[in-house]
């Protein structure tokens, strides 16, 4: 990419791409971007993100970073509402795009940009005013040193659980690779509950917590209606209510108040208060009927599934899922187990098939599924979730899993216009 930038000794914008270099641009030469840099038969001139950061005159922003295979982006979202509900000015990088001061600036991307995408994205919020700047950090990221140069004010982990294993090959090195995110002396905010699955640096270290002692604990919780919790740091308790719904969400919801309170120090009660004008993030947990019962969730992997589903156990519930193509191939007969161990119905179908024939992805996911006289596959999305929604029983729950908020359907190199919200609204539409 190449961003226009203030004139500084003749140079009139900035690039981290060799293909773009004019004479009058400035090249950061980066991690990634280094062996092509070498290559390049007449040096340009250039800085390193470590300056570029010091240039824009980044150090009074406070950068947080949430790591973890599932409640990323609900926990960056959560602590972007608190802060600004606390009269902080804050901007959100991730998933979901880019956000300074609740305005969109742009829209959805890579969970974790370039780095001189990221550092102009915080130079675009501390013009805003911004004090704090949250993003989400990708395993994809830590490997290829995308964040590199960042000094994080304070670094979150939710958990790991398997995914990305087409990138990195096994279990044990995908790990190493969160792990080497809280490898420093950064402060940092662990889920305790989900701690055996990294290794940190002890140092500058709090921790959150369910089931587990922790520096932020859950006392007592309730998850009719909503979620109701009492919870304790060190001599303060408070309580909170969101209107969001599972145990994961409770987790997810206690990283964002304990970072809040590291990052702020302010009362713990006056943080609880906060939480409830956080109503959650698109296309996570989210309802789009309630008669019939519709829940659209983002969940696609082994972990993901089993976190939404047993959240609702209570339940009849009724589940449409896939795996998306090119990915790791591994988890998708776990996939089809989770679904037909908590779900009275079972419809396999397509998710974001990629290069992949969708029948192959369906026939791996089934193979986990012992008893499939509950369970119904096709190819067609839309077909699936009409006749989800068609075989609803009057108490029963519609859990459609795997895209969220999504906006496409990807083919064979092609983004699709599609959405399953979209989708269910048109369908129930129909019905009337």
């Amino acid at each position: 990419m190449k961003i226009a930038f203030n004139k500084r000794d003749g140079f009139d914008s900035i690039t981290d791409d060799t293909h773009l270099l004019e004479h009058s641009t400035l090249f950061l030469k980066t991690a990634q971007n280094s062996k092509y840099f070498d290559a390049l038969p007449t040096k340009p001139h250039h800085i390193t993100p470590k300056e570029l950061f010091t240039l824009w005159e980044l150090e009074t922003i406070q950068i947080v970073g949430i790591t973890g295979t599932n409640g990323k982006t609900t926990v960056s979202a959560a602590i972007y509402s608190i802060l600004l509900d606390l009269g902080s000015k804050v901007g959100l990088q991730g998933t979901r795009g880019f956000f300074v001061n609740d305005r969109r600036i742009e829209e959805r991307s890579m969970t974790t940009p370039s780095i001189l995408e990221t550092l102009h994205n915080i130079f675009q919020a501390k013009a805003q005013g911004a004090s704090y700047f949250v993003m989400e950090v990708s395993s994809h990221a830590i490997e290829q040193n995308r964040i590199e140069a960042i000094p994080f004010a304070l670094k979150i982990h939710t958990n790991v659980t398997q995914d990305h294993l087409d990138y990195h090959h096994s279990i044990e090195a995908y790990r190493a690779t969160k792990s080497r995110f809280f490898a420093d002396e950064s402060l940092k905010l662990l889920n305790k509950d989900a701690l055996d699955t990294i290794t940190y640096n002890p140092k500058n270290a709090y921790s959150y917590g369910i089931d587990n002692p922790a520096s932020f604990k859950v006392q007592a919780f309730s998850l009719l209606n909503g979620i109701t919790a009492g919870i304790v740091h060190f001599a303060q308790e408070a309580t909170f209510y969101s209107p969001m719904m599972g145990l994961f969400n409770l987790s997810n919801l206690l990283a964002a108040i304990g970072a809040v309170s590291l990052l702020t120090k302010k009362p713990l009660q006056e943080i609880g208060d906060a939480v409830e004008g956080f109503a959650g993030v698109s296309g996570r947990m989210e309802v789009v009927s309630h008669h019939p019962t519709i829940i659209v969730d983002f969940a696609h992997t082994p972990d993901g599934m089993l976190q939404v589903l047993e959240s609702i156990k209570e339940r009849d519930i009724s589940v449409v899922f896939g795996a998306g193509g090119n990915r790791d191939h591994d988890k998708r007969p776990k996939m089809g187990a989770i679904a037909a161990k908590f779900a009275k119905k079972v419809y396999v179908t397509s998710d974001n098939p990629r290069d992949e024939k969708p029948e192959d992805i369906i026939h791996e996911i089934l193979t986990g599924i012992k008893d499939q006289s509950h369970t119904r596959a096709m190819v067609d999305r839309t077909f699936a979730i009409s006749e989800a929604i068609k075989e609803l029983g009057e108490n029963d729950v519609l859990m459609i899993l795997g895209k969220g908020d999504e906006p496409y359907q990807e083919i064979a190199g092609v983004k699709y216009p599609y959405d399953d919200r979209q989708v269910v609204r048109a369908i129930l539409g129909e019905q009337q």
